[in-house]
């Protein structure tokens, strides 16, 4: 049986300064969440879409193999 696919996938990863920051995409809609995380587990976390100048979620399209 195969295994199934998560349903998120970090398209960009970044640790600076104790700040975890992370683009996750969002298999089934397309959309592109940004998630960032403060100072460890003791700290605050937060996850927001994405959006473009007019305001719409910024899509991406993931391919099967991905």
């Amino acid at each position: 049986m195969a295994k199934e696919k998560e349903r998120f996938v970090t398209a960009y990863q970044e640790n600076t300064f104790g700040v975890e920051t992370r683009v996750l995409v969002d298999r089934i809609t397309g959309v592109n969440y940004l998630f960032a995380r403060f100072g460890g587990g003791s700290g605050g976390a937060g996850l927001t879409p994405l959006l473009d100048p007019e305001g719409k979620p910024i899509l991406t399209t993931i391919s099967d193999e991905e």
